[in-house]
């Protein structure tokens, strides 16, 4: 517990507290992380995988976006952070979706007549910064005629 009172400070904003199941964790812990203000979030029982979804994310983050960006402060932390989770989730590929991305934005324009690697006329390739040029998003553009 005391190594919970030196970790949270006493004018904070934080709302939740999420923890494992352990034995080490009394109802008495419990209470006193209530009496900080915190809601006691408990992780799935009986999900032993549960963490690992939270570790690849976080580690994934780390990898694409913090070892990369120094925070000067934490406003400047979330704005980062921000714009990298909307990368995440709209402008880059997944893995597990084979090239897809999990919140598609803009639908590649259908030709019949294309081939699979070729640029349709109408259409020209745009590109978007992300995070002052370390990612870098892609879609194709109807040209004006």
């Amino acid at each position: 517990m005391q190594q919970l009172r030196e970790a949270i400070p006493s004018e904070h904003a934080y709302r939740f507290l999420i923890r494992d199941r352990d034995s080490i964790f009394s109802e008495q812990v419990d209470r006193d992380l209530r009496g900080f203000g915190l809601k006691i979030l408990r992780t799935p029982i009986r999900a032993p995988k549960a963490n690992a979804f939270c570790e690849r994310l976080v580690g994934t983050m780390r990898r694409e976006c913090l070892d990369w960006v120094i925070p000067l402060n934490e406003k400047h932390l979330r704005g980062i952070l921000r714009e990298w989770v909307t990368h995440y989730n709209r402008g880059r590929p997944h893995a597990s979706l084979g090239p897809g991305i999990p919140e598609p934005t803009k639908n590649p324009p259908l030709c019949a007549d294309c081939r699979r690697h070729e640029l349709p006329e109408t259409f020209q390739i745009r590109t978007k910064d992300v995070l002052g040029g370390l990612h870098h998003e892609y879609w194709l553009e109807k040209v004006a005629a």
